[in-house]
């Protein structure tokens, strides 16, 4: 239950700067009076602008300050809700809007309209419809219940039977269900990207797969050719060493025979030609001389002749063992060229066994790294490729399992929607209600001596039979009739209030209601009902017809208007 305590105002409207305060619990009846422009409804003003930013009246905020101090327009409301005790501070110029619960002033980092929120949803738990509709019954800038549109008339019970809740979780869950259905199409945009993932990597392992059957004949090929290609070299060394075993060994004898004969021959012929010459020198000295050169002696003609010829017969015999020696020496190197053309064909086949060697040790080694590529790079791509492969599937399980839950969530989202609607579980509890809210309109009709049956269906659309049965609706009365069908109602929001005590409340306020249409009966009436009110109540009627109302309130507040400020009259 929401308690109102005090409301205190300055600068605001009519009123100057000293705080003008009310206490709206001290009696259980107050009659409010003053002449027009007196300042009597700026308290409703200033009680509905201290809680919900709006006064009563249709004056737009830069006229709410005083017209001629134009600053410091302070409004404070003090209320009880549960076991906490609420201040409310709002003011103008400087601007200011402050909570403060059991002294200590709530969180300001809100902006400020969640900072309302705050205050009427979780503190008040009623707006400003709802406020005007259960609290306060005015003429001034006040829409009755029953000329408010539908969805408004609904907005209001709502509140009363506190269903808004409901609302609430609607546009909650409409919210998570927006997000969700965003996640469930993004998660069929990843499955159909996944989905076309498999697809592709499918593909390339089969092409990899074909690939890898093509690489392995190619390379099986390479292997084969290699190994044809090392039998070849084994067979063609095998071959050539067996030659190199044949011929090798007697051109190894024939080559230093030719050699050791040759060496022989130059020797003797060196020999020989030593000799020549020497035979030559002593047939030259001979010849050129007649007497010897060491004793001096005359050496004779025949001694002479007869060595000279004895030289020659010599060097015939050396040139023609020189002769022999030189086609010895033709036979030798004739041979020794031919062995020496067999060494050189030998060491050519040498090399080639050892050239055919090395080429067989490299194709060897080829055919070992194409076998090690045919059973482990081969086989890594494709198995790489299939790992990938069943990466991807399993992302794709995961993601259908997400969507699927989400579906799921979806489906759920959408059936409490269906149950949040207003022709879901709140009109269930309005049905239950319905019948209760008309018996109570009926009961205040009749008291307010307005003999009709009144009904509101679950659209909150009216049905108002006469006792002949006629039908009319709302606005086929009078104004004075109008007003019983609004006291009608206002009672029977309050009731119903104090029945789910959703917005119950200790105060009604009453704005010239019984200076409009209400006739001398309706008012005897009103106040009749008004007197049937719990001793909780907190009723404040303004009017500027004291005269009438005059000793029929436990306590009467005057205004009057002094050097253009309003104040309460001492």
């Amino acid at each position: 239950m929401i308690k109102f305590l005090k409301i205190r105002w300055k600068n605001f409207l009519s009123y100057g700067n000293a705080f003008t305060e009310i206490d709206l619990t001290k009696n259980k009846s107050t009659l409010i009076i003053g002449q027009n422009g007196a300042g009597k409804s700026t308290m409703l003003d200033a009680l509905s602008y201290a809680l919900f930013a709006k006064p009563h009246r249709n004056i737009i905020k830069n006229q709410l300050p005083n017209s001629i101090n134009q600053k410091n327009c302070v409004v404070e409301a003090e209320f009880s809700a549960g076991r906490s005790l609420y201040k409310i501070v709002r003011s103008i110029k400087p601007t200011k809007f402050e909570i403060w619960k059991d002294g200590e002033m709530l969180n300001q980092s809100y902006h400020s309209k969640d900072y309302q929120k705050i205050l009427e949803q979780n503190i008040l738990k009623l707006n400003h419809k709802s406020f005007h509709q259960v609290i306060v019954l005015g003429s001034s800038s006040f829409i009755p219940f029953m000329q408010l549109p539908a969805r408004h008339r609904r907005n209001v019970i709502e509140d009363l039977l506190d269903i808004n809740v409901f609302s609430k979780m609607n546009i909650i869950l409409r919210e998570k269900t927006s997000i969700l259905k965003d996640e469930i199409k993004e998660l069929s945009y990843n499955l159909e990207i996944a989905n076309n993932r498999v697809s592709t990597q499918k593909k390339y392992i089969q092409d990899v797969k074909q690939l890898t059957d093509q690489n392995i004949e190619s390379k099986n090929k390479e292997i084969d050719e290699a190994r044809t290609a090392i039998d070849d070299l084994v067979i063609k060394n095998s071959d050539m060493t067996k030659e190199l075993e044949e011929l090798a060994p007697q051109n190894k004898i024939d080559l230093k025979e030719s050699s050791d004969k040759k060496t022989d021959i130059l020797h003797k012929q060196a020999r020989l030609r030593s000799s020549i010459e020497t035979l030559v020198k002593n047939a030259k000295f001979y010849e050129d001389n007649s007497n010897c050169p060491t004793c001096e002696q005359t050496i004779t003609e025949d001694f002479r002749a007869n060595k000279i010829k004895l030289t020659k017969e010599e060097a015939k015999a050396l040139s023609d063992d020189m002769n022999i020696l030189r086609d010895a020496a033709a036979d030798v190197e004739d041979k020794l060229s031919k062995a020496s053309t067999i060494a050189s064909k030998l060491a050519t086949i040498q090399n080639d066994i050892t050239n055919n060697n090395k080429e067989v040790e490299r194709l060897t080694r080829l055919v070992k790294k194409t076998l090690d590529e045919i059973t482990t790079d081969s086989v890594k791509d494709l198995n790489e490729a299939k790992t990938e492969l069943e990466n991807i599937i399993e992302s794709v399980t995961e993601a259908n399992d997400q969507k699927a839950k989400a579906n799921e969530q979806y489906s759920y989202n959408l059936a409490m929607s269906e149950m949040l609607k207003d022709t879901g579980i709140k009109t269930k509890i309005i049905k239950q209600y319905l019948p209760v809210m008309n018996t109570l309109v009926n009961q205040y009709l009749q008291v307010l001596d307005f003999y009709v049956h009144f009904d509101l269906d679950e659209e909150f659309n009216e049905t108002i039979r006469s006792r002949h049965r006629d039908v009319f609706t709302y606005d086929s009365f009078s104004e004075g009739e109008k007003q019983r069908i609004d006291l009608s109602l206002l009672f029977t929001w309050r009731q119903i209030a104090k029945m789910k005590n959703s917005v119950s409340t200790n105060l009604l306020i009453l704005d010239e209601t019984f200076d409009s249409s209400l006739d001398h009966d309706g008012v005897e009436n009103l106040l009749k009902i008004l007197n049937t009110l719990g001793d909780g109540t907190n009723i404040f009627v303004i009017s500027h017809k004291g005269e009438i109302l005059n000793g029929k309130f436990d306590d009467t507040i005057e205004f009057k208007k002094e050097r253009n400020f309003s104040k309460i009259a001492a």
